[in-house]
C-alpha cells in the first residue's frame, strides 16, 4: 500500500471521529481503516528494524531506544514475532492477578481451573500428529518440572539430530523430545532423580520490594519499617497457599540466599575449577536464582532457554567456578562467540559489555524481577 493510500485512511479516520453523529457504517469502516493502517506500520516497523540491525552492533538496544521500548521486544520486532504490550504492562497484570489471589486465598479460582483442564489432539494439514492443553497450575507445575528435567538431563551435551538453531524453534523442539522420550521409556531425569525448584531467598532487599504484591511470600505480620527477606518460590504461576505444599511434596527443594547479586548460600559444589567444562545442577540452581531470564540486561529469554557461557572462554582458560559462569540466550551467545561480543565482569556480578563498534554498556546487579 502506497503512502498516498496511508493518508487517505487516516484523514478518514480523522474525519469519522470529527463527526459526532457519523452512523454505525462509517464507524466501522473508520475501524477497518485503522487496521488497515496499523498492519502498514507493524511492516514498516520490521523492514526499519531490520535495516537498524544491518548498522548497529546490539540492535536490540538500538531499537528499543528509538521505539522507547524493551531489548526483549525489539527481539521479538527482529524474528518477526509480534508483542502485546510492555514488559512493565506485564508485570502490573501479575500483580493485579496475585492480588486477587490474596483476597480468597485462589481456592475457588484453583478450583475452577482444575475443571477446566482440557487436551485436545488432532492431525494438521502437514499430517503431524498435535497437542494443546490446559491444566490448573499445580499441574502445569508439576508438569514443567518434570519435562525441564528431561531436557536439561538428556540434552545437557548434546542435541538431536535436525534441532533448530532459532532459540524458539530449538526450544520447542527439545521439549516435544523430552516428552517423547518421558511418555515411552520414563525418560532420562526419571531414572536420575526426582524434578526440583529453587526457593530463593533475597535479604537486604528495599522496603519497597518486599512490600510489593508480586512475589509468592506467604503473608504475614511484621513492623512497617523492617525489612525482611522476599521468598520467591521458583514457580512460573500463582497457587494458592493452601495448595503451595503439594508440588513440594514429590519433588526436592533447594534454597538459594542471595544479595544484591552475590550469592550467600547455595547447596552443593560451585566451583570445579578445570576439571569439567559443563555446569553441574548445582551452579544451575545458584545461577536460576540470580538470573530469571537471559545475563544480558533487557533480554527475557528465560533462563530454562540459556546456555551456560564462561565469561573467560573455556577454551582461553577460563574456569567452571560459579563467578565465571553467565546464562546466555542462544542469540547472545552466538553474538559473543561469533560477532565479538567482550563480557568483563565486575564486584557484584555487574557486567561491562563491549561491542564491536566500540560502544561500551555497564550493568547493574543482576535482579530476577530485571526482565
Amino acid at each position: 500500500m502506497g503512502i498516498t493510500a496511508v493518508i487517505d485512511r487516516v484523514l478518514g479516520v480523522w474525519a469519522v471521529r470529527a463527526d459526532s453523529s457519523a452512523d454505525r457504517v462509517a464507524l466501522e469502516g473508520g475501524l477497518r481503516s485503522i487496521t488497515v493502517v496499523r498492519s502498514w506500520l507493524a511492516s514498516a516497523e520490521a523492514d526499519l528494524s531490520s535495516r537498524l540491525a544491518g548498522c548497529a552492533s546490539f540492535p536490540e538496544l538500538a531499537i528499543a531506544e528509538a521505539g522507547r521500548g524493551s531489548q526483549h521486544e525489539a527481539f521479538r520486532v527482529l524474528v518477526g514475532v509480534a508483542t502485546h504490550g510492555s514488559v512493565s504492562d506485564f508485570r502490573k497484570r501479575l500483580k493485579r492477578e496475585a492480588e486477587s489471589l490474596r483476597a480468597d486465598d485462589g481456592k475457588e479460582r484453583f478450583e475452577r481451573q482444575e475443571k477446566a483442564a482440557r487436551l485436545r489432539r488432532w492431525t494438521d494439514a502437514d499430517g503431524m500428529w498435535c497437542l494443546s492443553g490446559r491444566f490448573d497450575p499445580l499441574t502445569g507445575v508439576r508438569f514443567n518440572a518434570r519435562l525441564q528435567a528431561e531436557i536439561e538431563a538428556a540434552f545437557a551435551e548434546s542435541v538431536p539430530e535436525g534441532c533448530p538453531t532459532d532459540p524458539q524453534a530449538k526450544s520447542e523442539f527439545l521439549a516435544a523430545c523430552a516428552l517423547t522420550r518421558i511418555i515411552e521409556d520414563g525418560g532420562v531425569a526419571q531414572r536420575a532423580g526426582r524434578p526440583e525448584f529453587v526457593v530463593v531467598i533475597e535479604v537486604d532487599v528495599d522496603q519497597e520490594s518486599t512490600d510489593a504484591p508480586d512475589s509468592a511470600e506467604p503473608p504475614h505480620d511484621t513492623k512497617p519499617d523492617v525489612r525482611r527477606p522476599r521468598v520467591d518460590w521458583g514457580l512460573p504461576v500463582e497457587i494458592p497457599w493452601s495448595v503451595l505444599i503439594e508440588p513440594f511434596g514429590d519433588s526436592d527443594a533447594h534454597p538459594v540466599i542471595v544479595r544484591n547479586g552475590v550469592v550467600l548460600y547455595a547447596p552443593g559444589e560451585l566451583n570445579l575449577g578445570r576439571t569439567t567444562r559443563l555446569a553441574n545442577r548445582a551452579q544451575r540452581r545458584a545461577l536460576r536464582a540470580l538470573y530469571a531470564t537471559c545475563g544480558i540486561p533487557g533480554c527475557g529469554t528465560s533462563f530454562d532457554r540459556c546456555k551456560i557461557h564462561h565469561i573467560v572462554w573455556w577454551r582461553h582458560g577460563g574456569r567452571t567456578d560459579l563467578e565465571n559462569l553467565l546464562p546466555l540466550c542462544v542469540h547472545h551467545h552466538t553474538l559473543v562467540h561469533r560477532d565479538g561480543w567482550v563480557i568483563t565482569p565486575g564486584p557484584g556480578r555487574t557486567l561491562t559489555l563491549r561491542l564491536p563498534d566500540s560502544t561500551v554498556h555497564n550493568t547493574g546487579p543482576p535482579g530476577r524481577r530485571a526482565a
